[in-house]
């Protein structure tokens, strides 16, 4: 890399904190209609910081719900054009109690940074914003185009973003797609992740009598819904750990023997994972790792249940209403609409004619996987390797992220997700915070990437 971008990325730390402060004083909490002045406010400042780095095209798009953010320098169609993704709302900071510094107010603690959205996600797109800078600073031009797309619904499902993304593809065309809002394996340790989850979600009520009655005179003889719901969801899986549903497993995708090396070589400890969750003992799908229950199988999971009479002391009811929230955690190739016509199929099948069933699909989305053979994921990850001084590790995730499917689906792009969080980072809760010296490598990391984008574009082996 040219020293004149060393220098400025070396010289511009103290600005750069200073900025992203300005960014992170702005409660741009996308879920409560009290902020909705402090999210056009956030909306506005980030297109400020577009156009002060040199991005002469920035455009704030209403939506019927939060604007959505957009900037490019496009300075030659003979390059491949990155777009980075990200979000400027924030999580609702409750309890309050529990933050040791005003949340909106940044707080530096021991090199780290102390505010809601520092790490989830302002200060994890602000590093592309600043590779960016140090580019247009220091040269007439950038090594690749760059488009900027933020949102700010992130936080609360992004309603409109898919519609955008729908209407706007000419806007938005690209090679690659960058999304930074994931977080390394081990703080200082570069990371890669090249696959998530996805998710199918439902609310299952169970109706019995018109009332709850007294189990005294009516139990033996009315049909209970909560011991029916019980009944239904512990059938969902057996004593081995595997889901009951049939065909569930019919279009699960293996892991690679290349796959399986890489988890293999990651720092993971089962004990410690045992100790920092504060369990006795793992469980999960029998003949699995860990590592493999989380990321590479598919789940069953009970999030909620209600019913009857749970207030203090006893009341004895027979309860006429159970009601339980069920996810299930999808891998490739699992699609999660045909999955959840099957669950819908099972449980009514299973369900006793003593009582009435609803079955509510609330929401899901599919599994996405990348090529670990990807050009752009090779560049990213000599990227990192260079900006933090170590080859960076390939991980998946158990959770979903929506939007990186909506991109394969919709426009058919590869993604690359480069996180520069920690696995403390505490993302949507108290004391949320950013390491810095993963903010600092990260922006040299990006500025390596936006030049090793143009150098991998006829490169197909594995980094």
């Amino acid at each position: 890399m040219n020293k004149k971008i060393l220098a400025f990325l070396k010289k511009s730390r103290k600005k750069q904190l200073t900025e992203l402060c300005q960014i992170l004083k702005i409660p741009s909490i996308s879920s409560s209609s009290l902020h909705w002045k402090s999210i056009k406010d956030c909306a506005e400042a980030v297109q400020k910081s577009f156009i002060q780095i040199g991005l002469k095209k920035s455009i704030i798009f209403k939506t019927s719900g939060h604007p959505i953010v957009y900037a490019e320098s496009m300075q030659d169609p003979q390059r491949p054009t990155l777009l980075f993704y990200g979000h400027y709302d924030v999580q609702p900071v409750d309890p309050l109690s529990l933050w040791k510094n005003d949340p909106f107010e940044p707080t530096v603690r021991k090199g780290e940074i102390y505010a809601r959205g520092a790490v989830d996600d302002k200060g994890q797109f602000f590093i592309h914003l600043k590779s960016v800078e140090a580019y247009l600073s220091t040269h007439s031009s950038l090594p690749v185009n760059v488009k900027f797309l933020i949102e700010g619904e992130e936080e609360i499902g992004s309603p409109h973003l898919e519609n955008f993304i729908q209407r706007n593809q000419g806007l938005l065309s690209c090679n690659t797609v960058v999304i930074s809002d994931t977080a390394m394996f081990k703080k200082g340790l570069p990371t890669l992740c090249y696959g998530l989850r996805g998710l199918i979600y439902f609310q299952i009520d169970i109706e019995g009598p018109r009332s709850d009655l007294h189990s005294g005179i009516f139990g033996g003889a009315v049909p209970n819904p909560a011991e029916t719901l019980v009944r239904l969801l512990a059938s969902l899986k057996n004593s081995k750990g595997r889901i009951t549903i049939p065909d569930f497993y019919r279009n699960v995708k293996t892991l690679t023997p290349i796959e399986k090396k890489e988890f293999r070589r990651l720092p993971f400890q089962n004990k410690q994972f045992e100790r920092e969750t504060g369990i006795h003992k793992t469980v999960g799908e029998q003949g699995y790792s860990t590592l493999e229950r989380l990321w590479a199988r598919p789940t069953l999971e009970i999030n909620g249940l209600s019913s009857g009479f749970t207030g203090e002391g006893s009341k004895t009811v027979l309860p006429a209403k159970a009601m339980a929230k069920v996810s299930m955690r999808l891998v490739p190739d699992q699609d999660y609409q045909k999955i959840g016509k099957l669950f819908e199929k099972h449980l009514k099948k299973l369900c006793p004619d003593t009582v009435k069933i609803k079955i509510m699909n609330l929401h899901g989305g599919n599994p996405w996987i990348t090529d670990l053979n990807h050009h752009a994921l090779a560049a990213a990850a000599q990227a990192l390797e260079q900006g933090f001084g170590k080859k960076p590790v390939f991980v998946r995730e158990g959770g979903s992220i929506p939007v990186v499917a909506i991109f394969e689906r919709i426009m058919n792009l590869p993604v690359v997700l480069m996180g520069f969080g920690a696995p403390d980072e505490q993302a949507h809760a108290p004391n949320e915070k950013l390491n810095l010296q993963h903010f600092y490598n990260g922006i040299l990391s990006s500025a390596y990437f936006l030049e090793k984008m143009i150098l991998s574009q006829t490169e197909t082996s594995r980094y």
